[in-house]
């Protein structure tokens, strides 16, 4: 249990202690530090579930099974790696005067609470706080896209707040019949909302409200994942926000809100005797795989490129957790990890590269490998890692469920190939004169810090070419575990 209590209360205890220092010129080494203890916390965790197996604790309000460790560690890391980007990259903004000291300790206390969000929605056995959770990240996010308070940055947070809003209405509403669908087996009290009751019993549970609370749970959840049509967020949030919120967006909260996502399609699938929750997740995953791919060719904006490139690989898991089965499931996970990684990575490049060259517009940024190797060819590895180019995990990732789709789901093969297509032309055309394009811009005299960026892809690359025996027998277990 100290495992659990630390885990969600170091970042905590820390958002509290950066809201009062967060403006010092301290304050990036004790987010840093605070992040650091929080992976540490998250990996000794891990490393008890795997070694004792499954926990229930605090009143059985908060589980932990091989699911949901692996993204709790996979969420204590990428929270690490990204406070060692910001630390130079707000700093640089700062002396910018695009932020002022108070900007500063708000950015590092709600960074802290982000993370304590979206770990409390993992960790959490409670769909309320689940709900609570995810509606808490929403909050702390949205004073992080409006950081720089310039009107674009305004518009995104608000149309943010809105659509995210909307969307976790829905959630509620599903919750609510969740509950509604529970009560009558499980009684009134707190019980019926754990998960793990629910799962105990979802034989037994109403499986026509149950189907209908499905539907509110993928499209609020869905909302936050991403999924084309509730997407409109996510490309101006990326865009107007600071670049470390980028890539927690894409590395973290994507994720977290595809887990609820799954949990209660494992509770539809034991009670529901239709395919509904299956069709519904591989329908609005093909369709953001699709439209996104379009999408991409049409963007100018850097960031906004990789936004888009973000809702197509969240399609792609989606559709992979709707297949089901251990292989497409194996899949997903491995594909969660991998795109976290990677797109955090970029992300952490695109924000060098952008800050040292003052623009996110595509055309004005040329031959980044002359002004800087180490970002030009972070962004060049990054962009064919994310591509699916071999020997990069997400090319086993996808392969994997390519495979998979040829022989459940034929139908899906053509589009899913077609949209990767799409998608690596349109990224690699941009790519390629961002990185080796001609450029009478001087070298910068600087060196980034990009020891993050390239250990995220040192990662990608080796599940790319061997996964680890423990972590293969984790991911088969999780995926065992969704069903």
């Amino acid at each position: 249990m100290i495992e659990i209590l630390l885990v969600l209360g170091l970042p905590l205890a820390g958002a509290a202690l950066l809201a009062l220092v967060g403006d010092r010129r301290s304050a990036p080494q004790v987010n840093v530090t605070v992040s650091l203890a929080t992976f540490v916390a998250a990996a000794a965790l891990t490393a008890r579930v795997i070694r004792d197996g499954p926990l229930l604790v605090l009143d059985r309000q908060f589980f932990v099974d091989p699911f949901n460790v692996f993204l709790v560690a996979l969420t204590a890391f990428v929270g690490f790696t990204t406070s060692i980007f910001s630390q130079p990259y707000m700093r640089i903004e700062e002396e910018h005067k695009r932020l002022t000291p108070a900007r500063l300790r708000l950015y590092h206390a709600m960074f802290q609470l982000f993370n304590c969000t979206m770990l409390v929605a993992l960790l959490t056995n409670n769909m309320g706080i689940l709900w609570v959770a995810m509606e808490a990240a929403t909050l702390t996010t949205v004073l992080l896209v409006s950081l720089y308070r310039t009107p674009a940055s305004l518009e995104a947070a608000w149309k943010y707040f809105i659509l995210c809003g909307v969307g976790i209405a829905q959630a509620l509403f599903g919750t609510i019949l969740l509950y509604f669908a529970a009560e009558k087996l499980l009684g009134a009290e707190g019980g019926a909302l754990l998960w793990t009751e629910l799962n105990a019993v979802k034989g037994d549970l109403e499986p026509t409200v149950l189907s209908l609370a499905f539907v509110f749970l993928l499209v609020g959840y869905g909302t936050k994942v991403g999924l084309v049509p509730l997407h409109n967020w996510l490309p101006d949030a990326h865009a107007e926000g600071p670049t470390p919120v980028s890539a927690v967006l894409s590395g973290l909260l994507l994720n977290v809100a595809l887990y609820a996502v799954v949990r209660c399609k494992v509770l539809v699938e034991g009670s529901v005797q239709t395919s509904l929750a299956r069709e519904l997740m591989m329908g609005f995953g093909l369709t953001s795989v699709v439209v996104a791919a379009f999408l991409l060719s049409r963007q100018k904006d850097i960031k906004r490129l990789f936004a888009y490139s973000s809702i197509e690989h969240m399609g792609i898991i989606t559709f992979a957790f709707g297949m089901g089965g251990p292989i497409a499931n194996f899949a997903a996970l491995l594909h969660m990890t991998v795109h976290s990684l990677t797109k955090s990575a970029i992300f952490f490049t695109v924000g060098h590269a952008t800050q040292k060259t003052g623009t996110q517009i595509m055309d004005d940024i040329r031959g980044l490998v002359t002004v800087s190797p180490m970002i030009g060819w972070g962004l060049a590895l990054g962009t064919l890692a994310i591509l699916g180019m071999p020997p990069f995990g997400v090319f086993a990732s996808e392969f994997l469920i390519l495979t998979t789709a040829m022989r459940s789901q034929p139908w899906a093969t053509p589009f899913l190939l077609g949209a990767l297509g799409l998608a690596f032309a349109a990224v690699f055309s941009k790519m390629q004169p961002m990185v080796f394009g001609e450029t009478t811009a001087k070298k910068l005299p600087v060196r980034p810090a990009m020891v993050p960026v390239f250990v995220h892809l040192a990662l990608v690359l080796l599940l790319g070419l061997w996964i680890p025996p423990f972590l293969a027998d984790w991911y088969r277990e999780a995926a065992r575990l969704i069903g």
